[in-house]
């Protein structure tokens, strides 16, 4: 026992040796998503975009760390993997009404291109092909036993601290539980990846027998769940042809699933292809590449379709990347005879890289091209440019106001201010530019939805049109005037107020009664609820936010005078609730005596 313990410490000293910078990204990220659960909104953004950095920094690391192992240069290739790491913290927004969409998509793709960089960054010679296959399945089957291994130590430490507490009456704090499960979950994770992965390079590429586990998944598994899954999709096809209508939108990504998972099948049982096996996988590894042909036709006609009816979207322009990657790995390995297993994460790296980082054709430069062309295609459909302005007083159908105040959104959001400023005039503008720079993209979606006046309405109210409404005042700072004292009420504490020994009480029934009632000393009473839904019902056809010139109430309470100021009263509406829901935030009482 002593033995086996030592033999684990020194296996654990080795890897850290060995693997520090690897080891102190994981403890970075376990420390960084510490911070993130016991901060405030603004700082757990912060700790957020550190956390996001250094988890990619786990990867990026041993990435660089097995291309120090074939090339040497080791310092080099850490320097510069820290240098990228600082200057993608900072590429990301400051605060969080900065981040966007556009910054959660290259997060996305970045994490993906460093997954990828650890499958081939080490055999990128011509001459280093032969451990390729065993470098890659020896991580693969490493990556599900630290899986496996973190779950159950990490599940068998929190017991046991639940034990402790339970037991023994310490009552430790409910972070500990949090604070362990990032430690082990992250830390501990990359600890036990690393033990795996002994020596490195040189072990994980040695020539091993294939696992029985994995040969098992793969031929019995996941090679006839993937025939099962290519009969359906060749069903649907024909489906298509005898109807002869457009394909659903969502098959392209049923057939990129298979097109992938068919793909990473191949890989697994690819020395497998010259053995004495079952028959099915000499003919699936024969046979996959020509199967796909039919449904690459097949996706690229589901995609255009989307694309020439809505224009480009980022999640658009990946799918269509990704269908033009896999067109491309079909035709290498159709047609080039000394193929290599190599060409599948390379290429797909390169394709990602492109659309992240490529002047024009980015992501992100296709998708505001495509949706101003499209904002551009509408407007000039319907008429409703005039001198150059967006003109809201026309006649137009609900569905092309939703249409052009979702462009507007998506644009706002991607910080094309410049462009859509010059469809609007001074005092839209100035909202626009309000909305963008506190990152309220949702209420320029709805703005753009409410100025428009004559809206003939073709489509029943959705939950996304309707559902929510939220009145606001244009102006937050409030005349106090002649008013003496001030009380506070809230949405969550209604609690009675004390003042020159009156009690001034708030009784909140404006959902169920469309009431909300201010009483003294338990005798007289005003009743504010008949005016907040008068409020409501003439803005009943509108949603999002909707600003007015004043949120205020008035009305005398015996002895005294009362104004009632709202920060907010909203008005949700859903197809299960018989009656809307109507709430505040929070309500200002300024009280002045008569």
């Amino acid at each position: 026992m002593k033995s086996k313990l030592l033999e684990t410490l020194n296996r654990a000293g080795e890897a850290v040796s060995r693997y520090p910078i690897v080891l102190v990204m994981a403890l970075l990220a376990s420390v960084g998503a510490i911070c993130i659960v016991e901060s405030d909104s603004e700082q757990a953004f912060t700790y957020t975009k550190f956390t996001i950095c250094a988890s990619m920094g786990i990867s990026l690391m041993f990435a660089l760390k097995m291309l120090s192992q074939r090339i040497r240069k080791e310092l080099l290739l850490q320097l510069s993997g820290i240098i990228f790491l600082i200057g993608f913290y900072w590429i990301l927004p400051g605060q969080k009404s900065g981040f966007t969409e556009i910054h959660a998509y290259t997060i996305a793709v970045t994490v993906l291109l460093t997954h990828l960089l650890v499958s081939f960054v080490a055999f990128l010679e011509k001459n280093k092909e032969s451990g390729f296959w065993q470098y890659n399945k020896n991580l693969f089957v490493n990556f599900f036993l630290t899986a496996v291994f973190t779950g159950i130590l990490t599940g068998g430490v929190e017991l046991a601290i639940l034990a402790i507490d339970q037991l023994f009456d310490f009552k430790f704090n409910s972070r500990i539980y949090t604070d362990t499960f990032f430690v082990l979950a992250i830390l501990g994770s990359s600890l036990i990846f690393l033990l795996f992965n002994e020596k490195g390079l040189s072990n994980l590429e040695k020539e091993s027998t294939y696992p029985v586990v994995l040969k098992f998944f793969t031929q019995f598994i996941l090679i006839p769940l993937l025939l099962i899954y290519a009969v359906i999709l060749y069903f649907y096809s024909f489906k298509i042809l005898i109807n002869w209508q457009l394909p659903r939108g969502w098959v392209s990504y049923l057939i990129l699933a298979y097109s992938i998972v068919g793909i990473l099948a191949l890989l697994l049982v690819h020395p497998l292809r010259a053995e004495n096996t079952k028959s099915w996988v000499r003919i699936f590894s024969k046979a996959f590449y020509y199967t796909i042909v039919p449904l690459i036709i097949l996706l690229f006609t589901a995609i255009f379709t989307r694309i020439l009816e809505y224009g480009f979207t980022e999640p658009r322009y990946f799918v269509f990347l990704l269908a033009v990657w896999l067109l491309s790995t079909v035709v290498y390995f159709i047609l080039i005879k000394k193929s290599t297993i190599k060409f599948i994460p390379i290429s797909l790296f390169l394709f990602g890289v492109f659309a992240l980082i490529f002047p024009y054709l980015n992501a992100f430069s296709v998708a505001n091209r495509s949706q101003k062309a499209e904002l551009f295609k509408i407007l000039n459909q319907h008429q409703l440019i005039s001198n150059g302005k967006l003109n809201f007083q026309k006649k137009i159908t609900d569905t092309v106001r939703n249409e052009i105040a979702d462009k507007f959104e998506f644009l706002a959001e991607r910080k094309q201010q410049e462009f859509l400023s010059g469809l609007l005039n001074e005092k839209d503008k100035k909202e626009l530019a309000d909305n963008i720079k506190k990152g309220s993209f949702y209420s320029v979606r709805y703005d753009i939805q409410n100025k428009f006046v004559h809206v003939n309405k073709t489509l029943k109210n959705t939950w996304e049109e309707t559902a929510r409404l939220m009145i606001i005042p244009e102006k937050q700072a409030v005349e106090i005037g002649n008013y003496q004292y001030l009380l506070n009420f809230s949405r969550y504490r209604n609690d009675p107020q004390e003042l020159n020994g009156d009690r001034f009480e708030l009784a909140d029934q404006l959902t169920q009664q469309s009431s909300l009632k201010l009483t003294l000393n338990y005798k007289e009473e005003i009743d504010f609820g008949p005016q907040i839904i008068k409020l409501l019902e003439s803005n009943k056809n509108k949603g999002g936010i909707v600003k007015v010139p004043d949120l205020s109430m008035e009305s005398d309470l015996g002895k005294y005078h009362i104004k009632m100021i709202f920060n907010e009263i909203s008005r949700e509406q859903y197809p299960y609730n018989d009656h809307p829901s109507i709430y505040y935030e929070n309500i200002y009482v300024l009280i002045r005596a008569k």
